[in-house]
């Protein structure tokens, strides 16, 4: 096995992960809703996820851990993922907050950082964002 193949392994291993986290989002209310599957889908393919492991990730999602990506970027992406799964049916319930809450200090956010990240995402999130945008907005004094 070569060192690119390690690489390629555990940034899939990374990606299956924040895939599964995106599915218990989008199931913590129940039943998935059209725009849901149309996500995941999106995201499945986004992610690199095979049909196989999409059907085993839909079946029990809490098997698969967080493994947080090193950049902010990156974890900035996964956040704004989960805010455009959880938007899917225009709003957020308690549940799913408490979800992501969770969600972003796995990913290595202090619980101070999470909820004030949150907090503004809610406050801006009414819409499609794309990443420049989002992050624009979440820096915004």
């Amino acid at each position: 096995m070569t060192f690119t193949d390690l690489f390629e392994s555990g940034k899939h291993s990374q990606n299956l992960g924040h895939f599964a986290s995106i599915v218990r989002m989008a199931l913590v209310d129940g039943e998935l809703i059209p725009a849901e599957v149309k996500l995941l889908e999106r995201f499945a393919r986004k992610l690199d996820i095979t049909e196989v492991e999409y059907a085993i990730v839909l079946k029990n999602p809490s098997k698969y851990p967080i493994n947080p990506p090193n950049s902010a970027s990156e974890r900035l992406q996964r956040m704004l993922d989960l805010f455009k799964i959880i938007f899917a049916d225009h709003e957020i319930d308690e549940e799913e907050r408490s979800l992501i809450a969770r969600y972003a200090i796995g990913l290595g956010y202090t619980e101070v950082l999470a909820n004030k990240l949150i907090k503004r995402s809610i406050a801006i999130f009414k819409g499609g964002l794309d990443l420049e945008d989002y992050r624009y907005l979440l820096n915004k004094k």
